[in-house]
């Protein structure tokens, strides 16, 4: 198994003290490579070169070691609590929020689904961080706190079936011209799905960057729209 490159470059540093930040770096990279559920304490173990019982001083089971990694990966997810304009910083936040799923698609359904089974309170507290910010930017553009909640819910509802969606687009023969050969619509009856056949051509010209941005006109024209004026 190739060394990842956390713990690679910390070896070729010269830097034999194994933190934190680069057990959970490796297990992004794992995961990155192999999805969450091939990643195990030993995997990681030897992937760093060291004993089992190295990594649990980090993460006592591998659900607080997938935590750890989530909030890895929401830290890269900056919001500008300050921006005058809280339209534009949520739609900024989306970009940043669809870039990431695409860097790491495998952590994709653990940031969708695993908070599920946690009370929002027994979280990690970094996981929490984008929830707060956006908290900060709209109760300060004048937005009441339940406002405000609504507006971050709507948003991270609508991403999160966006960056499903979007990698769920499968093409079955990729270097086939024929759209219906090549998203493998040919299989179904016509006469059950003849609008889902008809829309071939569009559902092989899928932009995902296209549609999230003709997503967030939509959401955020109706809740300019539908909201009560900030202040």
């Amino acid at each position: 198994m190739n060394t990842p490159p956390a713990a690679r470059d910390a070896a070729a540093n010269g830097d034999r003290k194994i933190t934190r930040d680069v057990v959970l770096a490796t297990a992004l990279e794992l995961i990155d490579r192999d999805g969450a559920d091939a990643l195990s304490m030993r995997r990681l173990a030897r992937a760093l070169d060291r004993d089992p019982m190295i990594v649990y001083r980090y993460a006592p089971n591998k659900a607080a070691l997938l935590d750890g990694v989530a909030e890895t990966v929401l830290a890269q997810l900056h919001v500008d609590s300050a921006d005058p304009d809280w339209a534009a910083q949520l739609r900024a936040v989306a970009r940043d929020y669809r870039a990431l799923a695409l860097t790491h698609p495998n952590m994709v359904p653990l940031l969708v689904t695993r908070p599920l089974a946690t009370p929002l309170g027994l979280r990690p507290r970094g996981t929490l961080r984008p929830l707060e910010d956006i908290l900060a930017l709209l109760t300060s553009a004048g937005f009441s706190g339940p406002d405000a909640l609504h507006i971050y819910r709507a948003l991270f509802g609508f991403l999160h079936g966006h960056v499903l969606n979007e990698l769920q687009e499968l093409v079955e023969n990729p270097d086939e011209t024929d759209d219906l050969l090549r998203l493998g619509l040919y299989r179904l009856p016509i006469t059950e799905f003849p609008l889902l056949r008809g829309l071939a051509s569009v559902l092989a010209s899928y932009d995902g960057a296209a549609e999230l941005e003709r997503g967030l006109d939509i959401l955020l024209t109706g809740l300019t729209a539908t909201m009560p004026a900030p202040g």
